[in-house]
């Protein structure tokens, strides 16, 4: 019984490992995983890692070829297309339906993961800086207190992640008028009105959005 505990131990660890590496871009799409060197880089047998490709290609993250290893995918412009409109849908029906007590409430917290965005982007932290946008676009579904919401929110997370380390280029050229949006974004949650929310947030995904491939 400790035995298959383990084993199960260890997939999982690789399966975090290899699925942490190419949600931060340290294995590009297109990149050739092998099971032997990552078993290796990981530390445990090829078995676990055997189990974790597998799960990862379910996913979507990777395909295997038998006896050759596994390509890392991308994102198509189909897909990215889709999140962004999913994440408008999420965001904007969230926000529309807040009460104004906890819209307040979320505004101020906000306020306070700007203020660490720009700490982040002096700092040329761009890992800290996604993950800070990555929170603070979840604050706007919070707004909706639905946990249903957040849910499907927290579903395409990991596509998100991956497309703005893929850009990461193309964010560090604009952080500045990135924070300036998500300030924007804040005023018209703090205001209550919806419609100017939703059509600065289309922009602003629009304006992020990028070829992952």
């Amino acid at each position: 019984m400790s035995g298959r505990t383990e084993s199960l131990s260890a997939a999982e660890r690789a399966y975090q490992v290899i699925r942490c590496q190419i949600l931060e871009g340290g294995h590009a799409p297109g990149t050739m995983l092998g099971e032997a060197a990552l078993a290796t880089e990981i530390g445990v047998s090829r078995t676990p890692v055997r189990v974790a490709m597998a799960r990862l290609q379910d996913e979507g993250w990777i395909r295997i070829y038998p006896k050759r290893g596994a390509v890392v995918q991308g994102v198509d412009e189909r897909t990215i297309a889709e999140l962004a409109d999913a994440r408008y849908l999420l965001e904007t029906t969230a926000v529309d339906r807040a009460p104004e007590a906890l819209r307040h409430r979320l505004a101020a917290d906000l306020d306070d993961l700007i203020a660490q965005q720009r700490d982040a982007f002096a700092e040329a932290d761009i890992a800290r800086f996604i993950e800070l946008t990555l929170d603070f676009h979840r604050g706007f579904v919070e707004a909706g207190d639905s946990q249903v919401m957040l849910e499907m929110y927290s579903l395409l997370s990991d596509r998100h992640r991956f497309i703005l380390f893929m850009n990461s280029r193309h964010l560090l050229g604009r952080c500045d008028e990135i924070i300036a949006e998500h300030e924007e974004l804040v005023d018209h949650l703090r205001a209550g009105d919806s419609a100017a929310f939703a059509a600065t947030l289309r922009g602003h995904i629009a304006e992020n959005a990028g070829p992952a491939r």
